[in-house]
């Protein structure tokens, strides 16, 4: 039966991790998989979440099956993170919401319903874009055109080309965006662009899908969700595959969800149903443990103060470490050639190195980052970052 299978090879960022571990040297720096970490470069598990977690063990009376939308709960707690208590409650009715195995959940079930409804479809991504998305939508049988969206020289994004890119899509294309904390570039798309790109996907009748899988991480819960509600209060339809991997720590409990507004509730009703079909046919049913974790956390509002003000520790950890490696790098005069760190948000940035400066950086430092640039910050420390500053001195001189 699988005689005719070849070996693969191995996946670029996973990859790394192997490598990285594999690997002899004292001093070597992970700056691959894209996973928070503290200085240590342990994973944490938030506290919030811990207590959740204790809870859950004392109170939990069966392990049945949930139901096919999710946590009881959970897609109320999700949406309204998302969207805001208020847009939220505002589209009741319109709004389609189920309970997905993480983020890459989210996002195939979204590609696989709107293969379902217009197979063949264009998917419009960013250039560049997370490495999964393409694979993830031509796997469910669409096809992917990308669009401009960074550039090198500002470490921004040069929205006048990302707007006339789209401007070649036609009417029925899908738009993926990042919500914010961009990946792998860390620049997100300017607020004084919101309204250009709005009026330009209504125009044109296009299908923006988004992928917010750092909110949080960028400049704040709320801020970080700006673009998203801004879309979902304009649009008749909107697509949203949202994470919780990152900002609850939840990596390996695989906690996702897929949001969508119908402009009617009878299409609503027609997506949702749609939507778990598909689901039966992959997955069946959704894992409960983290989205009970996240969902405990999110209605106990000393659990949720207590998150929130984790996150925004994370996230100001993150700003000081983007700071810290530019001071590092100013020293050398390397810091303008690099690009844009302290401009950009989350735990990503990309470096303009080329992939044989990134291979000498790997064999001769023992750093590791795809060969894109592409760095997780939040792989930093105090005590690494001047090795890895003369190291991206000596390549880049």
């Amino acid at each position: 039966m699988f005689s005719s299978l070849s070996v693969l090879p191995t996946d670029p960022i996973l990859g790394l991790a192997t490598l990285y571990e594999a690997d002899q040297k004292v001093e070597k720096v992970d700056l691959g998989v894209g996973v928070y970490r503290q200085a240590d470069g342990r994973t944490p598990i938030m506290e919030a979440v811990q207590e959740a977690y204790i809870r859950l063990a004392q109170q939990e009376a069966s392990k049945s099956y949930i139901s096919h939308a999710g946590w009881p709960g959970f897609t109320r707690a999700c949406r309204n993170l998302a969207l805001g208590t208020d847009l939220s409650n505002q589209l009741e009715g319109k709004l389609s919401v189920l309970q997905t195995p993480g983020g890459c959940g989210a996002l195939r079930l979204g590609f696989d319903l709107i293969a379902t409804s217009t197979p063949g479809a264009t998917v419009w991504v960013s250039n560049p874009t997370w490495a999964n998305h393409v694979p993830i939508l031509e796997a469910a049988g669409l096809h992917a055109q990308s669009y401009n969206y960074y550039c090198p020289k500002t470490g921004q994004v040069d929205t006048t080309a990302m707007l006339q890119s789209l401007e070649q899509a036609e009417a029925g294309d899908i738009v993926l965006l990042h919500a914010c904390c961009h990946n792998p570039t860390g620049a997100d798309i300017p607020a004084e662009a919101w309204e250009a790109l709005i009026s330009l996907i209504e125009q044109k009748g296009l299908l923006p899908f988004i992928d917010m899988a750092y909110q949080g991480f960028g400049d704040g819960l709320e801020e970080d969700a700006g673009l998203t509600r801004k879309l979902f209060a304009s649009l008749p339809e909107v697509l949203l595959s949202y994470s919780c991997s990152k900002n609850f720590g939840l990596y390996r409990e695989r906690v996702g969800a897929l949001i969508i507004k119908s402009p009617t509730v009878k299409q609503a009703e027609a997506v949702e149903s749609n939507m778990a079909r598909i689901a039966r046919q992959s997955y069946s049913m959704p894992p409960a443990h983290g989205a009970a974790l996240v969902t405990t956390v999110l209605e106990d509002q000393t659990l949720r103060t207590s998150w929130q003000r984790e996150l925004d520790e994370m996230r100001s950890r993150i700003t000081f470490l983007r700071k810290d490696l530019d001071t590092a790098l100013a020293h050398y005069g390397t810091n303008d050639g690099l690009g844009n760190i302290t401009g950009q948000n989350g735990m990503f940035s990309r470096l303009n190195l080329s992939e044989d400066q990134v291979s000498v950086l790997q064999r001769s430092y023992s750093i590791y980052m795809p060969a894109n640039g592409r760095i997780n910050v939040a792989g930093l420390n105090r005590e690494n970052i001047p090795y890895v500053a003369r190291a991206l001195t000596s390549v880049s001189g």
